[in-house]
């Protein structure tokens, strides 16, 4: 239920837009200390970058990693775990099955249930996973929210079941624990400074190879053509979800794909970009959905609470743009915004 948007290395500056376009796996040269490639996997567009001696060796393992992930996680992967469990309801996960599914339990509980992975019933009923889009009856939404509860997904150790009307998609923070386990085949590799893109999850590993930061700029969610925001970064992944990204448009109404599961509809929550700025990936993925169904007070009140794990970008619909303490000296607002800054 994530972003379907690319990021563009171009002079030390990633830009998080657009809708990425599926491309053939290529390595290409990007100076003489670095080489990057680009794949498509997960359903998205994807560029890594590395860095030094070892980036060749380094970026074929990663493609290998995230080729291994992907057939785990995906929910159409007839040899992976999500597909297994949704079809037996009760199987014994691989090992990164099993620490992602865990983390997403963990970041439900902390979310109240704003974070639900068992979300897909009602995702593939609105089309977001067909793209046979409708909108629903009020009868159809309420059937729908009996199936949806994480608290239905029974974890033990590597053993999993869940009852036979649930289903669970991990693809709402699958990519950001994908970029994590980048970040650490890079190091495994020598790699000392990378940088990845994952349909617009862009995590970094250390500074750039000149020792500055990392400069990612965050889209306009008014605007495709244009960015609002840009954040700088080491050792961090940064990580936004709007309804911009997709949508479908009915009788004069646009319905976006970030499904608050406590309604079964679009979010409207006020919020209209949510950035996570974390150290830990997998958390920055959750949240960014989260953050966006909470909306502007939730959502800083959630942060207040768990400050030390994350920061945040978010903008609400009067184009007001809120900035968490802990990256107001590292951001900066294009366009003569005025950044109210949250402690």
């Amino acid at each position: 239920m994530k972003k379907k948007i690319k990021a563009l290395l171009l002079l030390g500056l990633v830009f998080l837009g657009g809708c990425g376009q599926a491309s053939a796996p290529s390595v290409s040269s990007a100076g003489t200390d670095s080489q990057s490639i680009d794949l498509f996997a997960m359903d998205t567009a994807m560029t890594l970058t590395a860095y030094g001696d070892h980036a060749g060796e380094a970026l074929e393992a990663a493609k290998s990693e995230i080729e291994r992930l992907d057939a785990l996680f995906s929910i159409s992967s007839e040899s992976g775990d999500i597909y297994a469990l949704n079809r037996d309801h009760a199987v014994t996960l691989h090992e990164d099955t099993q620490a992602l599914l865990k983390r997403a339990l963990e970041v439900s509980d902390s979310t109240d249930g704003i974070f639900d992975c068992t979300i897909e019933p009602v995702m593939d009923a609105w089309g977001f996973t067909t793209q046979n889009y409708r909108v629903l009856s009020a009868d159809e939404l309420q059937q729908l929210l009996t199936h949806v509860d994480y608290k239905q997904v029974q974890q033990n150790g590597s053993d999993v079941s869940i009852p036979a009307d649930v289903q669970v998609d991990l693809g709402g923070i699958a990519k950001g624990y994908t970029s994590d386990r980048i970040m650490q085949v890079f190091a495994d590799n020598g790699v000392t400074s990378g940088i990845v893109s994952l349909g617009g999850n862009v995590q970094a590993l250390g500074c750039k190879p000149d020792g500055s930061k990392w400069r990612v700029a965050v889209q306009d969610p008014n605007d495709e053509g244009e960015n609002f925001a840009v954040v700088e970064i080491a050792d961090e992944a940064v990580i936004t979800s709007g309804g911009y990204q997709r949508y479908f448009e009915d009788n004069g109404r646009t319905y976006h794909h970030i499904i608050d599961p406590r309604t079964s509809t679009p979010a409207d929550s006020g919020v209209i970009s949510s950035t996570i700025i974390s150290h830990d990936g997998t958390l920055a993925d959750g949240l960014s959905t989260s953050l966006f169904i909470m909306g502007v007070d939730d959502a800083l009140d959630y942060w207040r609470a768990h400050k030390e794990e994350f920061d945040a970008i978010l903008m609400d619909k009067d184009g007001t743009v809120y900035v968490t303490e802990g990256i107001a000296d590292r951001c900066s607002l294009l366009e003569n915004r005025e950044m109210q800054v949250v402690h």
